[in-house]
């Protein structure tokens, strides 16, 4: 809906902001720390920081990109500008890293570097844990409930703060101790730079591990497990058959999942599509924010024999239903129910029957004997429905704030229901932008039509009619 999304957006961009203000804070201190107190060690923390503030305002940008919805150009929409941000993250931090080993080895082997660890240092470097976990909390948070990687990124660059600051402050414990105890002063005073080498290490496993999920996404990577879960729950739905070929990507927070579903070749299409919107339901229900496509093709027949018998009777015209078919010695033995028409008489059924038969035998190789029981076709009811459209007004205008809550949907009008015996039925117009593929503009009738059913599980049958915008 409209406003959830606007909702997501505001609270994604809000919390990517505040984490910008946190790394200026944090960088800008260790940074002055660092330079007054000659550490290595704090003034890895502040490249790192730097590099958290770069990250933070590609992640804010990135976040306030991927929100924009899909246009001609970008027709999966902007969430992979989240994934190219994570990159960017990652390569930052490795080029940090680089500089941080060669600083700590040359401190380490050729050069000596006099520590200063003041009391200023373990303050600046416990209000950067403080900080730190603050903000990886408020980022994770808002990560899981949007499912946003930009900001789990963003979290996961906080929480190694968080180690990699606590593993500082015991190398500046280490340089104090070498006052303490002189016979132990020389590898004491490397204890920063070793200091250094480990926190660039934890960097180095956080930013690989970062790395290759972010590549997976832009590689369209399908995420582990998913195409297993997807499955199931499509075999669950009601009158599918068989699940075929199933494709999933995705894009910043959005997982996009293409599933082809197999049913009955004799199922009429209005019923194959309410089979199709009950499979994006039960996908839905897995991914939390998923844009889904659903193929739907006539399943092959468990029986050849089975599948002719249906072609020849839709080639004549003609309804059969309860078609079996036995293999004997001598051939196919085949039974099956003909529906005709009340109005016809008993000769006249049976020459039909007859003539269908012999379209059998002449079509059907090795068919021994077929026995066809005639039977009355339903006619339609001629019970008259009643429009109640004026009896439910409140309920009229939910369904119309429903729908025009709706991303994507600009009005709702010419609401209508209709109470048929015990049955009510619904229909509606929806107008979306004329540019929109009729594959969009199907899914987003379809994701109405689920919430619709939530909403008012008393109604029988959702219409959403989807119509393009009046041009001036």
């Amino acid at each position: 809906m409209k406003t959830e999304t606007s909702t997501a957006q505001r609270e994604k961009q809000i919390v990517a902001l505040s984490s910008v203000l946190a790394a200026i804070f944090l960088t800008a201190l260790k940074l002055t720390i660092g330079l007054t107190t000659n550490s290595l060690g704090i003034l890895s923390e502040a490249a790192h920081s730097g590099l958290d503030l770069v990250a933070a305002l590609i992640t804010f940008l990135a976040v306030r990109a991927s929100g924009r919805p899909a246009d001609r150009e970008h027709t999966f929409g902007h969430g992979k500008v989240e994934n190219l941000s994570a990159l960017v993250e990652t390569l930052l931090l490795l080029a940090t890293c680089a500089w941080i080993i060669y600083e700590a080895i040359g401190r380490l082997f050729f050069k000596t570097v006099e520590v200063e660890a003041n009391i200023w240092a373990f303050v600046v470097m416990g209000a950067a844990i403080i900080v730190d976990i603050s903000r990886s909390r408020a980022l994770y948070r808002t990560a899981r409930r949007y499912n946003s990687q930009a900001l789990e990124a963003d979290a996961l660059h906080f929480s190694t703060d968080v180690w990699s600051s606590s593993v500082v402050i015991i190398g500046l414990v280490l340089v104090r101790l070498a006052d303490i105890f002189p016979a132990h002063r020389a590898w004491l005073l490397r204890a920063d730079a070793v200091a250094a080498l480990v926190v660039a290490g934890i960097v180095i496993w956080v930013s690989l591990k970062l790395g290759r999920r972010t590549v997976d996404a832009l590689l369209d990577r399908a995420p582990e497990g998913l195409e297993e879960r997807v499955r199931s729950a499509i075999s669950e739905v009601e009158h599918v058959r068989e699940c075929g070929p199933i494709r999933l990507r995705m894009a910043g927070p959005i997982t996009f999942v293409e599933a082809t579903v197999r049913v009955a070749p004799e199922m009429p299409a209005g019923m194959a599509h309410e089979v199709a919107t009950r499979v994006e339901e039960a996908i839905s229900q897995i991914c939390s924010d998923c844009d889904v496509t659903v193929h739907v093709e006539p399943a092959a027949s468990p029986d050849p024999i089975i599948g002719q018998v249906r072609a020849i009777a839709a080639e004549a015209g003609l309804s059969i239903h309860d078609v079996h078919v036995h293999r004997m010695a001598e051939g196919y033995h085949i039974d099956l129910d003909l529906e005709v028409s009340g109005h016809l008489s008993l000769e006249e059924a049976h020459q039909m029957a007859t003539s269908f038969e012999d379209r059998l035998r002449a079509h059907i190789e090795g068919l021994a004997a077929i026995e066809t029981h005639v039977e009355v076709a339903p006619a339609p009811s001629d019970d008259l429905g009643e429009d109640v459209t004026n009896m439910y007004t409140g309920m009229v205008e939910q369904i119309r704030q429903i729908a025009e809550n709706d991303d994507g949907i600009m009005e709702c009008h010419n609401i209508r229901l209709r109470q048929v015996h015990d049955a009510l039925y619904v229909s509606l117009h929806c107008v979306c932008p004329g540019e929109l593929s009729i594959e969009e503009a199907h899914r987003r009738s379809a994701q109405l039509e689920g919430r619709l059913r939530q909403a008012f599980p008393q109604v029988t049958h959702f219409l959403v009619h989807t119509e393009p915008e009046e041009r001036p």
